[in-house]
């Protein structure tokens, strides 16, 4: 079982962390799109990812379009305020990649444009533009996890 996290252009050092520690504590591999708004020797970063590192499978990408290059046939659920359907909707398999933009502007337009029929978002009241990147990651991959009976997790 090995779903993938995918990070475009992150900025905020504390919610990489957060979300390779999630990684690692569901053996979900971390895809990092650059450019990065931190420096991976961040300390930020790796106290919030604490002792975990070593657990988390990180691979770096200089763009997303390298990612259905080397992952074909894969699918792309793709995290936006601006989709119709719910994270919800969607049934997951194991492979899949959840895909999530950077802090402040979440992901290109052309990147929901190419996976229209996966794009899903979370409900919230209007009070708010966006959840926290790193705990919209949790939930998304514990529904994975949840829908496929969190197979591979004790």
């Amino acid at each position: 079982m090995a779903f993938h996290i995918v990070l475009v252009e992150p900025e905020i050092p504390a919610n990489t962390g957060n979300i390779a520690r999630t990684c690692a504590a569901t053996g979900t591999h971390l895809h990092l799109v650059r450019p990065l708004g931190f420096d991976t020797d961040d300390k930020t970063l790796k106290r919030a990812g604490l002792d975990y590192w070593y657990a988390v499978n990180v691979h770096y990408h200089d763009s997303f379009e390298e990612l259905p290059r080397l992952f074909p046939g894969s699918r792309f659920f793709c995290a936006s305020t601006r989709a119709t359907k719910r994270y919800t909707d969607h049934s997951f398999r194991d492979g899949d990649f959840f895909v999530f933009g950077k802090e402040t502007k979440g992901l290109p337009q052309s990147i929901l444009d190419a996976h229209p029929e996966t794009c899903m978002r979370m409900p919230m009241t209007d009070k708010v533009r966006s959840l926290n990147l790193s705990n919209s990651a949790a939930i998304v991959i514990y529904e994975a996890f949840r829908q496929l009976d969190f197979a591979g997790l004790e």
